[in-house]
């Protein structure tokens, strides 16, 4: 027998080749193992953002849809206000009680396996929609497409923290908010043109096929750091995660202000633009898409604007609290049914609204490394009762007036329903006010 010829590899025996081929699915789940701060900017560009981010752009668009699909959902399944919000609502819903188990298995399995799975199950209740044919069908394929998407924005942000510079991670949250804003707007006016080409059918199962080539880039792509002993995530842990300070005064100002944005932007504010300045649909996915479109730009001069106050010695927080004031004041002109501002409202909502996603870089880089997808995700919690509450609420306080002969809904509804959410809104605010200027 000839011996190797220099620098070769000696060939595997038939045993040591069916070990090879046997370990190659355990090797393509744990992935190529790295320890964090030896990706460079491009590895991390290419290997951790851009995976994940497409998968919070499919989660932002899969959320997003209804608003343009409501037509063809009320005339299919003959659905009334609370039942529209109802339907769209059972995504929050899921997407809440998924997020404390999510947590758990970010930490313990990684963002690149727990996204690959429920990206799968995402794509799973896409399909169940396409096919669903009443209110019932409808509602639990919604709830299914929101559990699968539970973890797009978790995932990435644990990601993030795990392979980024603690100063770089406010700034590049900013960019992975415009990839979910982005997926917002293809929601929007691509979506309308796409349904004068294809049924809302069709269109859904081309998102489910999304899911899963997405799914398949997070499972190839994304690195895995090495192994750390799993903590249980015991009562004593949860407690410890929601009486933390910077969790506590995060939540109290910046909570109820998100729940309302996710909540009014995914569905009613084009309900509003139907009923109240009474646009045409092409109307309305155009100024949704403006919306979007400043949605993408206001997170990143948001993320730009946080690093370059830090550097000056501001808190987060602070900046924070400013965008929740604008916030807020943009509803109250909602509530005086302010006419002049009717065409620019809906732009300046979203984009004064994408302020109110920054407490998951605040609470990401205060709470200890090993709890941070567990602290974001009980975040997440919270958010997504409440926008769970938002929508489904918001819809009942409408349904409370008569439609006129054609279907509107009068102005005073909105006004009342706007004029509610400032209300809630108020308390947080104000203490965080008084405890800020004493």
């Amino acid at each position: 027998m000839r011996p190797p010829a220099a620098g070769s590899v000696p060939p595997q025996l038939p045993g040591e080749w069916r070990r090879h081929w046997s370990a190659a699915p355990a090797r393509w789940w744990r992935g190529r193992e790295r320890v964090p701060g030896t990706l460079s900017g491009s590895a991390t560009l290419l290997l951790v953002f851009i995976p994940f981010a497409l998968g919070h752009f499919i989660s932002w668009l899969l959320r997003s849809v209804n608003a343009m699909l409501a037509p063809q959902l009320v005339a299919q399944a003959n659905l009334t206000p609370a039942q529209l919000g109802m339907l769209t609502s059972t995504y929050f819903l899921a997407f809440a009680f998924a997020q404390l188990p999510i947590g758990i298995a970010l930490d313990r399995y990684g963002p690149r396996r727990v996204q690959f799975v429920l990206l799968l199950v995402a794509a799973i209740g896409t399909l169940a929609f396409a096919g669903s044919r009443d209110f019932t069908g409808l509602a639990i394929a919604r709830a299914l497409m929101g559990f699968g998407l539970a973890a797009c924005f978790m995932s990435a942000i644990k990601a993030l923290t795990t392979w980024l510079p603690a100063h770089k991670v406010p700034s590049v949250q900013g960019y992975l908010i415009a990839a979910g804003g982005l997926g917002a707007a293809t929601a929007t006016l691509p979506v309308r043109l796409a349904l004068h080409h294809m049924s809302w059918q069709w269109l859904m199962i081309g998102l489910a096929g999304a899911c899963i080539v997405v799914a398949l880039m997070i499972l190839l792509l994304a690195p895995t750091p090495p192994a750390t002993p799993p903590r249980p995530f015991t009562r004593g842990a949860l407690v410890d995660t929601f009486t933390h300070p910077v969790f506590r005064e995060t939540a109290m100002l910046v909570l109820l202000p998100h729940t309302v944005f996710f909540g009014v932007q995914g569905l009613w504010i084009a309900r509003w633009l139907a009923d109240v300045p009474r646009y045409g649909e092409q109307a309305i996915a155009w100024l949704l898409y403006l919306g979007m479109a400043a949605v993408i730009f206001g997170s990143i001069a948001v993320g730009m604007l946080t690093e370059w106050a830090a550097k000056r010695g501001w808190r987060t927080l602070d900046v924070a609290a400013a965008g929740v004031v604008l916030f807020v004041l943009m509803q109250c002109v909602f509530a005086s049914g302010w006419r002049p501002a009717q065409q620019v409202l809906p732009v300046l909502f979203m984009l004064v609204g994408c302020v109110t996603g920054m407490e998951y870089s605040i609470v990401a880089q205060a709470m200890p490394p090993a709890l941070t997808g567990r602290a974001s995700t009980c975040l997440n919690l919270l958010i997504f009762i409440g926008a769970f509450i938002v929508q489904a609420g918001f819809g009942k306080v409408i349904g409370l007036w008569q439609p006129s002969p054609l279907g509107h809904y009068p102005a005073v509804a909105y006004q009342f329903a706007f004029a509610l959410l400032v209300l809630i809104q108020l308390p947080g605010l104000c203490r965080y006010l008084l405890r800020r200027f004493r």
